[in-house]
């Protein structure tokens, strides 16, 4: 009785209750979506080979009018082209006006490495990889045709999410090295060709601060990236409702929950990896 007269009296706080406990069960439906997703990545390997190497060459080159520009290959080709020569132009410009242009080499081998590249690829990937993988998987669902592969006792997570997973990662890696080399030499394009720099001296300094062990992070951050962009696509499409309107909505949560996924991975690992001594040292 008490319980019914607090929330005739207090409508908003029950709501806000209600509210809470939704958003703590969608954390736990989240965290079981992934594991079931994780555990199952073997078996997809295994069991469906042919389905993951079709999704690599799918996500890699696009397939129907996807294919007609490229697919996610020129589009993260050019994001990272064009911010590697936003780099060089605001990092030239800005270094100029203190005196020290030559030092813009420097500015594009730590900054691409570092934050451009992995962030504007971790977008790419969501707005293309990521996008698509959510509406196909919505498309499926609310055409039932995921209950028709477990009516057929195929297992939908193995076939459908785990191997999709399994093709980021393995995509990724060709991907996001095209990417790295579309911002180095973007870059370098515009400060020797655009402002005139010499090029003995732009790739003085480029090699000199270029550390392996960064492109080497960086790669792994990627990596982390893409396996984040395809979980939570993932989840968003096989649990969509609500018929096209329910696959469109879905896509819009995936593509803004992964694009915070992205810079939350960039921020982890930035902070792991260079957060106590930077892995950076200036000097003549």
């Amino acid at each position: 009785m008490n319980k019914v007269v607090l929330s005739q009296r207090f409508p908003r706080t029950k709501m806000r209750y209600r509210r809470a406990l939704g958003s703590v069960d969608s954390i736990g439906d989240h965290a079981i979506f992934y594991a079931r997703a994780i555990g199952s990545m073997p078996r997809a390997i295994f069991h469906y080979p042919r389905e993951t190497v079709r999704l690599i060459a799918e996500i890699s080159m696009g397939s129907g009018a996807l294919a007609v520009i490229g697919g996610t290959v020129v589009i993260v080709g050019f994001l990272t082209l064009f911010t590697g020569g936003t780099i060089a132009v605001q990092g030239y410009s800005s270094l100029g006006n203190i005196g020290v242009e030559s030092l813009t080499g420097f500015f594009a081998a730590f900054i691409n490495v570092r934050i451009a590249a992995p962030v504007i690829a971790g977008i790419g990937l969501a707005a293309t990889i990521g996008a698509g993988a959510t509406a196909q998987l919505g498309a499926m669902r609310v055409s039932e045709e995921i209950d028709a592969l477990e009516v057929m006792a195929i297992s939908s997570v193995p076939y459908l999410v785990s191997t999709r997973v399994v093709a980021g990662m393995i995509s990724i890696i060709p991907l996001y090295a095209l990417a790295v080399i579309a911002s180095f030499l973007a870059s370098r394009f515009a400060t020797v060709l655009i402002y005139g720099q010499s090029p003995g001296l732009y790739d003085h300094y480029f090699s000199t601060f270029l550390i392996p062990t960064d492109i080497l992070w960086s790669f792994v951050q990627a990596i982390f990236m893409a396996i984040a962009v395809m979980m939570i696509h993932t989840y968003y499409g096989y649990t969509a409702t609500g018929g096209p309107v329910g696959v469109g909505v879905a896509v819009g949560n995936a593509v803004r929950a992964s694009l915070i996924a992205v810079v939350s991975v960039t921020l982890f690992i930035s902070l792991a990896v260079y957060g106590a001594s930077g892995n950076f040292n200036l000097s003549g």
